[in-house]
C-alpha cells in the first residue's frame, strides 16, 4: 500500500492506494448485498481496483500483504444514490442563485458537494439534472482531478415550455436566456427526439424528463402532466437507440401513468401514485425512486418564512409529507424500489437518512441496502462490475461503526470509504 497525493485547487489530499500488492480487509461483519444476512469474520482481498477473493476468517498476511482492520465494523458495498443534484444545495431564497451564479461558481460548489457525498459512503450517484456542469464534474472525477463519487449523469433535464426544468421559469420578461440554455426545452415528438440526440452529443449517461410539474419550480402546478404519452415514447425509443435508460420526475397521477406506459425505467418521487399506477408499474417493471428525504426537507423548509418562493410553499406543504406513505404502499404492493434522495434539495452528505425513512415505512433493512447497491447496478447495467462484494468486482467498499441490520440509523455513521481500491476515509 502506498500514499498518493491528489492536488485539487492548490490543496493536497493524501489518499491510500491499494496497488498491485494484496490488501486484506478484515471485516467484523460482511454484508455482501447478495445474501440476506451478514457474515461474521470475513476477509476481502483487494488487488489494484478489483476484489479478487472473499475468504472466511481473518486471513493472515504474507510477504507484502497489507491489512486494513475493520474487525469491529460492518462492511458492505459502496452505496449508490440514484437521484442527486450535485450542482446545487438547498438554502433560503436559493432560487435567486440560478440568476447569479456562473458555470465556474457552480462547478466549485459542486466539487464540495461531490466530496461530501463520497465521504458519506456513496461511491456512485446518478445526477439527474443540472446546467451541464455535471458532465464536466463526472469527467474531472474520472480523471482524478476532483474527489467524488462515480457519476452517471443525465446532463440537462428535458422539459416542456414552462414545465418543471424550464430554466426560464420565473424570469422577468425584460430578460431573455441565450438559446444554448434552452436546448432541453422541447415541444412535440420531433423536438423530443432531437433533444435526446443532443444529449448524446453532450456526453450524458442517461436521460431525465419532467413528466409532471414539480415542487421547487416557479410555477403553480406540481401535479399536472407535462408530456404527452407519444412524446414520452419518442424520448424512450430514441434513448434506447443510444443505449440510455430514461428517468421520469413525476408527482402527479396522470403524468406517472403516461411515463410508465411510455416506457421509462424509473419514476422519481411518485407522490400521487394511485392503485392503477402501482399495477402499471408492476406490469411494466418500472422502478420507483422515492426520495423521501426530499419530501421531508421541503415540508420542513416551507414552514420557514422566506425560505421558498411564494409559489413553491403550498406545493411543498402538500407534496412533501405524502412521499413516505406512497413509498410504503408501493413497496408492499410489489413495485420495484431503487434508493434515491434528491440530494441538493436536501444537504449533500445526509443521503443516508433515506434508509431510516424507508425502514420506517416497512422495508426491511437488508432490502433498503440492496436498493442502494445491487438494484442501481441492475438499472444502469453495471452489475458485472459493481453492486455487490464479490470476486472480480470493483473495490467499492464502505464500513459502518454498527450493524445496520440491527439499527439502520448507523448508515449515517460511515467510518471507512474505498472507491476503485483507493481509501478516502478511514
Amino acid at each position: 500500500m502506498k500514499k498518493q497525493l491528489l492536488i485539487l485547487a492548490g490543496l493536497c489530499f493524501s489518499v491510500t492506494v491499494a496497488n498491485a500488492q494484496k490488501t486484506l480487509i478484515h471485516c467484523g461483519t460482511l454484508i455482501d448485498a447478495v445474501k440476506n444476512e451478514g457474515e461474521s469474520k470475513m476477509t476481502i482481498v483487494v488487488e489494484g481496483k478489483k476484489i479478487t477473493a472473499i475468504q472466511k476468517g481473518f486471513t493472515t498476511p504474507t510477504g507484502t500483504d497489507k491489512v486494513i482492520d475493520l474487525s469491529t465494523k460492518t462492511v458492505m458495498p459502496g452505496l449508490t444514490d440514484m437521484h442527486v443534484h450535485l450542482e446545487q444545495e438547498t438554502s433560503k431564497g436559493g432560487e435567486i442563485k440560478r440568476y447569479q451564479l456562473n458555470a465556474a461558481d457552480i462547478a466549485f460548489d459542486a466539487t464540495k458537494y461531490a466530496k461530501n457525498t463520497l465521504m458519506a459512503g456513496f461511491t456512485s450517484v446518478r445526477d439527474l439534472g443540472g446546467s451541464g456542469v455535471n458532465v464536466a464534474l463526472r469527467n474531472a472525477i474520472n480523471k482524478g482531478t476532483v474527489i467524488g463519487p462515480r457519476i452517471f449523469t443525465s446532463g440537462k433535464t428535458i422539459a416542456t415550455t414552462g414545465g418543471h426544468g424550464d430554466p426560464s421559469n420565473g424570469l422577468s420578461e425584460k430578460y431573455t436566456l441565450d438559446p444554448q440554455y434552452l436546448t432541453a426545452v422541447v415541444e412535440g415528438v420531433d423536438q423530443c427526439r432531437q433533444a435526446v440526440r443532443q444529449h448524446y452529443k453532450d456526453g450524458v449517461d442517461c436521460i431525465k424528463i419532467t413528466a409532471t410539474g414539480g415542487v421547487l419550480s416557479i410555477a403553480k402546478s406540481g401535479k399536472a402532466p407535462q408530456f404527452t404519452e407519444d412524446e414520452v415514447r419518442a424520448i424512450v425509443e430514441t434513448a434506447k437507440d443510444y443505449g440510455f435508460h430514461v428517468a421520469a420526475h413525476a408527482h402527479g397521477t396522470e403524468g406517472i401513468k403516461r411515463a410508465v406506459r411510455g416506457g421509462v425505467t424509473t419514476i422519481e418521487h411518485g407522490t400521487f401514485l394511485d392503485d392503477e399506477g402501482i399495477e402499471l408499474m408492476k406490469k411494466y417493471g418500472t422502478y420507483l425512486v422515492p426520495t423521501i428525504l426530499a419530501g421531508k426537507t421541503v415540508a420542513d423548509s416551507a414552514k420557514v418564512p422566506g425560505y421558498y418562493h411564494p409559489l413553491v410553499v403550498p406545493k411543498a406543504l402538500e407534496t412533501g409529507p405524502l412521499i413516505q406513505a406512497t413509498f410504503g404502499k408501493a413497496y408492499k404492493a410489489g413495485v420495484k424500489i431503487a434508493f434515491g434522495t434528491d440530494s441538493g434539495v436536501s444537504i449533500h452528505g445526509y443521503n443516508a437518512y433515506e434508509f431510516q425513512y424507508m425502514v420506517e415505512a416497512g422495508m426491511p433493512a437488508i432490502e433498503a441496502i440492496k436498493a442502494a447497491t445491487i438494484v442501481p447496478a441492475e438499472i444502469m447495467g453495471t452489475q458485472k462490475d459493481s453492486g455487490t462484494i464479490e470476486a472480480g468486482k470493483i473495490a467499492d467498499i464502505i464500513a459502518t461503526d454498527g450493524n445496520p441490520l440491527q439499527d439502520i440509523k448507523v448508515m449515517r455513521k460511515v467510518s471507512f470509504v474505498m472507491k476503485d481500491g483507493v481509501v478516502y476515509k478511514q
